[in-house]
């Protein structure tokens, strides 16, 4: 199928692609969490639920395998360079008791998908101790399994672990397209930059749509 893509269409085939949500924790979307407690305005990264949701249902209908992140680490912190964690808040840093549990550490209510975009059963979930999903995880071979050539993304930040791994995903050979309005930032100017770098040059990092034209082409192909 074609999608009516920036910077030009992206020609994909449903049956090689995959999607990755990445990162739609509740520490990063939810009143209290670890975004919140740096100061920023969490209800940025609240309104890009439903479209996500419209995309995860869009690709789970016409049989395109649906990947989840989560950035956490384990309960001791050795996947944790300290470097990482004494950043942000000094109040409330990776690993400290905050309102959802420990901060970013796996099996934290906080560091669960929200609900509305819960993976069901089959689906796979990848802790990342990166912002890329591909450093020190196994979605490198697990896409390699699946025969996968184009990834579609969705998730937080745009600027940060989604760029990231988009940058990951070009260099190891896949083409990439970001859902414009499934993705978001804490700051506007710096999604609305992104997506400029990220389709540059001819898309030297990847392609950007809205969802409801990814899904009408999805449609397309179905019929």
């Amino acid at each position: 199928m074609r999608i009516a893509a920036q910077p030009f269409p992206l020609d994909l085939d449903p049956a090689t692609a995959a999607l990755i949500v990445i990162d739609m924790q509740r520490d990063f979307i939810e009143p209290g969490g670890f975004g919140a407690s740096l100061g920023n305005d969490v209800t940025r990264l609240q309104a890009i639920v439903p479209a996500t949701a419209r995309l995860i249902d869009g690709c789970r209908k016409a049989g395109i395998p649906v990947i989840h992140t989560r950035e956490c680490h384990k309960p001791d912190l050795s996947d944790c360079p300290p470097a990482k964690r004494l950043r942000g808040a000094p109040s409330l840093r990776i690993g400290d008791a905050g309102p959802m549990g420990r901060v970013l550490i796996a099996g934290e209510p906080g560091a669960e998908i929200v609900p509305d975009l819960a993976p069901i059963p089959g689906e796979k979930v990848i802790d990342k101790p990166g912002k890329g999903a591909f450093y020190a995880t196994d979605l490198g071979p697990y896409l390699a399994c699946l025969g996968t050539k184009t990834l579609i993304f969705a998730g937080v930040t745009t600027e940060v672990c989604v760029q990231t791994t988009m940058r990951e995903a070009n260099d190891r050979g896949f083409d990439g397209l970001l859902a414009e309005d499934a993705t978001e930032s804490y700051f506007p100017e710096f999604k609305q930059a992104a997506l400029q770098m990220i389709r540059a040059q001819g898309a030297i990092v990847g392609w950007t749509a809205p969802v409801a034209t990814i899904l009408t082409a999805l449609d397309m192909a179905d019929a």
